[in-house]
Parts: structure tokens; sequence; C-alpha cells
């Protein structure tokens, strides 16, 4: 027995065995027409990650594919509330959000998933959890300068006045990807163009059909 954070007694991981459904990832890729996939969008704040990952999950739904997009702010609210913004809490951040994608996974779903995950090791820590192909790592390109420029939520400013601190691309670093799946230009690219990059990257990998239910 381990004592957890009140100080009560729960039981050892040793004695936990996983369940396995009556209704497998293989089945239900079958019946759905499609893989499962997770989606890891990563970029700078203001990079487009959101609003990419919710263009092409309105995209998927159009073809019929069963999506779900995991925001950053969104799991913030709930599952990772208790998280701050330092070094330990971002990969703590991260290690859960990529366990529910791997449940998501499991699911036969494809999982959007948008956070800056400013870290290499934790992101490769999340493609580890998973099978080779499937975790797709998307490098939301885009220069600070730019996401200063989109920032609605004023936390650059906030960060440059020394309100925000561990603020990634400020008082914080973005580790950008050495070698994405598919890196995206949304600092420059229209998000329609940005969206059928995707899409083509998913039909090449035939995680998706070409066909539009």
């Amino acid at each position: 027995m381990l004592e957890d954070s009140q100080g009560g007694m729960t039981q050892d991981a040793k004695n936990i065995v996983w369940h396995q459904a009556s209704v497998n990832r293989q089945d239900l890729s079958d019946k759905r027409g499609h893989r499962s996939v997770i989606l890891w969008f990563t970029g700078l704040s203001g990079s487009g990650k959101s609003t990419l990952a919710n263009a092409v999950n309105a995209a998927l739904f159009e073809r019929g594919v069963e999506t779900y997009v995991l925001d950053g702010d969104n799991i913030r609210h709930g599952l990772c509330q208790d998280l701050g913004f330092s070094d330990a809490d971002r990969e703590e951040n991260i290690r859960r959000i990529g366990e529910v994608a791997k449940l998501f996974l499991d699911a036969g779903i494809v999982v959007l998933t948008a956070f800056v995950s400013p870290f290499r090791v934790d992101r490769d820590k999340a493609r580890a959890l998973v099978d080779e192909g499937d975790f797709l790592e998307i490098h939301c390109s885009a220069d600070l300068s730019t996401c200063e420029k989109r920032d609605t939520k004023g936390l650059y400013l906030k960060a440059r006045k020394g309100e925000i601190p561990d603020f990634t691309g400020i008082s914080s670093p973005y580790e950008e990807p050495d070698k994405p799946d598919l890196k995206v230009n949304t600092g420059s690219e229209s998000i329609e163009n940005c969206v059928k990059i995707v899409i083509s990257k998913l039909i090449s990998l035939k995680i998706i059909s070409t066909n539009v239910r």
C-alpha cells in the first residue's frame, strides 16, 4: 500500500491489471473505415495550433471520421487544473495528455492535441507510449514576432512586463522538433492550405481514405 497526497492509503500499482475491452481497436477501425492516430500539434503560443487542430477536426468530421480535440486551455480547466507552468508541471501536464491521448487511440479515434509542449524530451515520451506510426508530431511553425502580433489574450505583453513567469518564447525556451512528421508554416500559409497539407498527409499514410462520406 502507498500513502496518497491526503494521507490515506492507495493500492500498490503492482497489483492492478490492464482490462482488455470486448471491442478492440482493429474492430473499430474496420467498422469506421479509418485508422486511429494521435495528431500532436506543437508550436509557440499564437502559432495557430488550436486553430489548425480545430479546422482539421472539422474537415475530418465532414469525411465521417471519428475525432476529438484535446486543447491546452480546456485540459487545464479540469484534468490539469492543479498544475502550474514550471518545467516540472509542464512535464507532468504532457505526461497526462499523452496517457489520455493513448486511451483515445485505443478507442479508435483520431485525437488531435493542441499544446505548446515546449520540450523535445516530453514530446518524445508521449510518442514512446504508442507504436510507431500511431503518433504524428505536427510542428506549427510561426516566428515569435508573428505570434506576438496574433496575441489576442495579451499574454506576450504580460510576459514582456514580467507578469507571467516561465512563458515559452520569452522567459522559457521552446525546443523546435528536430524531425517532425509534418511541418506546417502556420505563420505564412492560409488556414485552408494548412488543413489541406494535414489531410493530404493522413491520406498518404492511409490513416483516412480519399473518399468523403
